[in-house]
């Protein structure tokens, strides 16, 4: 991993929630990094109540929990997970796969997840980015507030654009689909533009 960390924006995460799925293997040293998440996104402004933890066994099995979370309307998810090669080339294999994974999660679900998963050659490295100097877990939080706050921004423009596209360009009150055809107007009413336009078509909501 690069030292070259971006800077950190002042950022405030009292309007989030945030789910953290933690691996228990290499157990100190993720215990470090979750450590350091919860206490970076609570002194950002996160209330203890909108952060969930779920303990998981490996690194292998965060993806999973990842997609599950994901349908329960966290604003973000943060995976956090320490992975040291040994003789094989196992932690090569859960690096790929999990990256693969949690970025596949992310998209398909739109919300941001953090892959926090530490993988080094060996335990002095990993030891390091979690308990030592360079402390990954403060950086994992970080990028989880900046993401929450850019990921509701974004929805928000998308949904002043959809209202924008849908509604009728001739301001006349109709609710405009863009395809010529049926429209609801101003009165609550629905008319299906067909050639006999007579009260059989029209739909009104009470």
């Amino acid at each position: 991993m690069s030292l070259d960390k971006p800077k950190s924006k002042k950022l405030d995460a009292s309007d989030y929630t945030f789910a953290i799925v933690a691996s228990r293997f290499n157990q100190k040293l993720v215990d470090a990094m979750l450590k350091d998440v919860r206490n970076t996104l609570m002194a950002c402004g996160a209330k203890k109540s909108d952060i969930k933890v779920l303990r998981v066994p490996g690194s292998a099995e965060l993806p999973f929990a990842a997609s599950r979370l994901a349908l329960l309307g966290y604003d973000v998810i943060i995976c956090l997970g320490v992975v040291i090669a040994g003789e094989t080339p196992h932690h090569m294999i859960i690096a790929h796969s999990t990256a693969g994974e949690l970025q596949r999660i992310a998209v398909e679900n739109g919300i941001p997840i953090i892959n926090g998963i530490v993988v080094t050659n060996d335990k002095a490295q990993a030891e390091a980015r979690t308990i030592g100097k360079i402390r990954r877990g403060i950086e994992f939080a970080e990028s989880a507030i900046e993401m929450a706050i850019k990921s509701a921004a974004l929805y928000d423009e998308i949904e002043e654009f959809n209202s924008d596209d849908d509604w009728d360009d001739d301001d006349d009150g109709d609710w405009d689909d863009g395809d010529g055809g049926d429209d609801w107007d101003g009165e609550g009413t629905f008319d299906a533009d067909d050639e006999e336009d007579d009260d059989r078509n029209t739909i009104t909501l009470n």
